[in-house]
């Protein structure tokens, strides 16, 4: 039986299913992306994101009528 938790919660302090965890292939994936990328390529990602974020207009969001 597989079992349904919030990640994000509950593997603050890392992953509490282990083997069974349903996201394997991305911490595998992130595993590998943190050996094969340098802390200022990572830095410049970053840098790069902020900057689209800041540089986009703002996104208008309305709430739907009862």
């Amino acid at each position: 039986m597989e079992q349904k938790i919030n990640c994000a919660e509950a593997c603050i302090n890392g992953c509490v299913l282990g083997d069974k965890c349903p996201n394997v292939e991305f911490k595998e994936a992130t595993a590998k992306f943190v050996k094969e990328t340098s802390l200022d390529e990572m830095l410049q990602i970053a840098e790069e994101r902020l900057r689209k974020k800041i540089t986009e207009p703002p996104k208008w969001v309305f709430p739907e009528d009862p």
